[in-house]
């Protein structure tokens, strides 16, 4: 952490407007782990967004193209914005048809997930480490789409569940936003032992890619938002739901188009603590419709052919 610490001094920056502020935030064995601050006009005392991206574990980038624009109006509503890599356990992998690969790829899968969380985990420490960056490690709403969606649902369902080595003692999320995710699971359904963080969940009913209520394979399980919204809403434990028809997995990339939603949630659920539910089917034609993402599913992302 002391060399951190030095590289953070020595990343000096003047915070500014949708000012792109890097630091290195975690060193792991293959790679160096940075986060990106984007900061509204004027300090507030509203929750920061940490996203974390989608690319099925394979791809993407914590700056990529299109989330910059929600970044930019997240910040114009005064909410501070973190962006941060994490570790590719997909990348290079394919998966082969015989029983040997699959074993091999529900390792990969379970393995992609877990060092995900552990990625998040250390991006909060971090900045509960350097409070000098103005970001309040206390008042965090994860966020994240596909994989990255995954990885911030997983890492609720961790602190639920008692799982916080690497985390301020204490710690939580003030409220998950997940943008066609899951949990991914090899020892059968998931089960929370306490009640999470407010849960607010967006999918596609048509998603074959990340399943919309449960897909599973030799052992591999992915718990869609489906399920989770069922099990969470069974409780009575602060979780809502949307449902969008004759739409798959285009949905995760939906995170601009869905601010009115988003705000609300916000707003409500998380800042004035109002456990408000939501179970809506939505069918809007206006809604971006993006062929190729539509046509994707675990066969033809991760299939060797």
């Amino acid at each position: 952490m002391k060399r951190f610490a030095l590289l953070v001094l020595a990343l000096s920056v003047t915070f500014a407007a949708g000012a792109q502020e890097t630091y290195p935030y975690a060193e792991r064995d293959t790679c160096t782990l940075y986060l990106d601050i984007w900061r509204p006009d004027q300090p507030s005392s509203k929750p920061a967004i940490l996203y974390v991206f989608g690319g099925g574990f394979i791809m993407g980038k914590r700056s990529d193209t299109h989330v910059v624009k929600w970044f930019r109006k997240l910040n114009e509503e005064g909410y501070p914005v973190v962006a941060i890599d994490y570790r590719l356990g997909m990348k290079g992998f394919k998966v082969k048809k015989t029983l040997g690969g699959a074993q091999k790829a529900i390792d990969r899968f379970v393995m992609s997930q877990r060092i995900g969380v552990e990625d998040v985990f250390s991006a909060v420490s971090f900045l509960a480490a350097h409070p000098e960056l103005g970001i309040p490690s206390d008042n965090i709403v994860i966020s994240g789409s596909s994989a990255g969606a995954i990885i911030s649902l997983a890492s609720a369902y961790n602190i639920a569940n008692g799982n916080t080595e690497g985390l301020p003692q204490g710690f939580n999320f003030k409220g998950v936003m997940s943008f066609a995710g899951g949990i991914i699971s090899n020892h059968g359904k998931i089960k929370f032992s306490q009640a999470p963080c407010p849960i607010l969940l967006f999918h596609g009913m048509d998603d074959t890619l990340v399943a919309y209520r449960h897909h599973g394979i030799l052992g591999l399980e992915l718990w869609g938002s489906d399920y989770i919204a069922e099990m969470l809403m069974k409780k009575g434990w602060n979780c809502s739901i949307w449902r969008f028809k004759n739409r798959a997995h285009d949905v995760a990339g939906y995170t601009d188009c869905l601010w009115p939603i988003e705000k609300e949630f916000l707003e409500k659920n998380v800042i004035q603590g109002i456990p408000c539910t939501v179970d809506a089917v939505v069918d809007d034609p206006s809604l971006p419709l993006w062929k190729a993402w539509g046509r994707l599913s675990v066969d033809n992302v991760y299939r060797e052919h």
